[in-house]
């Protein structure tokens, strides 16, 4: 090491000529426009790739809020998408609904079904037709298919719906060929079997017979399409009937409500007492004229 120091020392003078030589050649260098040109590229070459890596970086502490603007924006375009669809479903739907309405269904409105509660005996559906619409208690729902129900709450905007596929509803229906009346109820839990009672072994009834609505309805009119027979057995007094319904409750999005009124005056004198009370016997002889002696000429 130490030889190394005593030779720089004393080639001093060389090197310094050598370094003078070196700083000459690269200022001569500098001088020509090819190498300024060269060096000055460069620097933007580099200038370039530093930004480039300062934006990605940048980029990265931005991309969660980009992502974040960018679902917003898809999830509204979608919202839009969907309530385009939906109306564009509607309207297609109230158009067929209104084209296939037959004959018999006379004066109506047009509703949706919004809410449906589902169960194995009460189901229930809600419907966005009100008293603002003109529907009243006791209105008969139906579609073109057949009979849906009956109308047994209003507000102002909706309506509930008893469906024929409840327990507790009943309709008094009629057989197209032979004319056998009975009562439809549904108990059984299936949504497209009824029960139709209090038929006598003693009637005519035929497999594949369709059954309607009869006069006997205090909510219907007659002729409302309710579904077709397709069994009958033989009980000890009356047959046990089974019932294919016309409706398809499964798919059921649109109805028609019937704004024909039940005959008040049918309903309270089915709902009269059979026998008259002793005090309105009493009361209506004692109202009948009493027979007198004058003789009229």
């Amino acid at each position: 090491m130490s030889s190394f120091f005593r030779f720089i020392a004393k080639h001093t003078a060389y090197l310094y000529f050598l370094l003078y030589c070196a700083l000459s050649i690269m200022l001569m260098q500098l001088q020509r426009k090819e190498t300024l040109d060269a060096i000055r590229e460069r620097g933007l070459v580099i200038n370039a790739a530093i930004s480039r890596q300062f934006t990605d970086a940048a980029a990265i502490f931005t991309l969660e809020r980009d992502n974040r603007q960018l679902f917003l924006q898809n999830a509204r375009l979608f919202s839009q998408l969907l309530r385009q669809q939906a109306v564009l479903r509607d309207a297609s739907a109230l158009n067929a609904i209104q084209a296939t309405a037959p004959q018999w269904v006379g004066n109506y409105k047009v509703a949706r079904v919004v809410d449906r509660r589902f169960s194995s005996t009460d189901n229930m559906l809600i419907i966005d037709a009100g008293s603002r619409r003109g529907i009243a208690k006791d209105m008969a729902v139906l579609t073109p298919d057949g009979l849906v129900g009956r109308v047994i709450e209003v507000s102002a905007n909706y309506a509930k719906v008893m469906p024929v596929i409840n327990r507790n509803f009943m309709v008094s229906v009629v057989s197209d060929s032979t004319r056998t009346n009975g009562l439809l109820a549904w108990r059984n839990g299936n949504e497209r079997l009824a029960m139709l009672d209090h038929v006598p072994v003693s009637s005519k009834l035929l497999v594949g017979e369709r059954v309607t609505t009869s006069d006997y309805s205090t909510f219907a009119s007659r002729g409302i399409p309710v579904g077709q027979i397709i069994r009958v057995s033989k009980d000890k007094l009356f047959y046990k009937v089974d019932v294919r319904l016309a409706v398809d409750f499964s798919s059921l999005s649109w109805v028609l409500i019937s704004l024909a009124k039940p005959s008040m005056e049918k309903i309270e004198l089915m709902q009269s007492p059979d026998i008259p009370e002793k005090g309105s016997v009493n009361q209506a002889t004692q109202q009948q004229p009493q027979p007198t002696n004058d003789k009229r000429p």
